[in-house]
């Protein structure tokens, strides 16, 4: 995949708010995702669900985008859970120890 087709895309699915994420989530298009949860937590969303089915890479950038926001949403109560991560990247999470600070779950 090209790596200028980074998207975000936001949807509601069940009273859950859902940011998906596709392509590749590096220093150049860390600010887009940074952008759309800013967005969310100044609209008074604080459960976010980032829906990884369609990411195919993520750099230490995109990690910290993450890293940025979780204490602000769990302070107000809510948290961050990633969903549908690929095995890859899931990997990533775990090496990194991130799976032990965001939940990683199917969404449900």
């Amino acid at each position: 995949m090209d790596k200028n087709n980074f998207q975000v895309v936001f949807k509601e699915m069940n009273n859950k708010f859902v940011i998906s994420i596709s392509g590749f989530l590096d220093a150049h298009t860390a600010p887009i995702l940074e952008q759309a949860i800013k967005e969310q937590i100044e609209n008074g969303n604080y459960n976010l669900f980032i829906d990884f089915e369609n990411l195919d890479y993520i750099s230490s950038a995109g990690f910290g985008v993450f890293m940025e926001f979780i204490e602000e949403i769990r302070q107000n109560g809510g948290d961050l859970v990633m969903i549908n991560m690929k095995e890859k990247i899931r990997r990533l999470f775990e090496l990194l120890g991130f799976d032990i600070l965001f939940k990683i779950n199917p969404l449900e």
